[in-house]
């Protein structure tokens, strides 16, 4: 995955699931997200 800053992944996430993007894609950022301890608001 490429660099992002938290706030870029968060966006990422948030937009991918609101687009119910490839699941694929979600799981890699959920992932991504839950290891740098971020908490994006709009959670599934």
């Amino acid at each position: 995955m490429k660099i992002m800053s938290n706030e870029l992944l968060v966006a990422a996430y948030r937009d991918a699931l609101n687009n119910r993007d490839d699941k694929e894609w979600i799981n890699a950022l959920k992932i991504e997200v839950r290891k740098r301890g971020l908490s994006p608001k709009n959670e599934k």
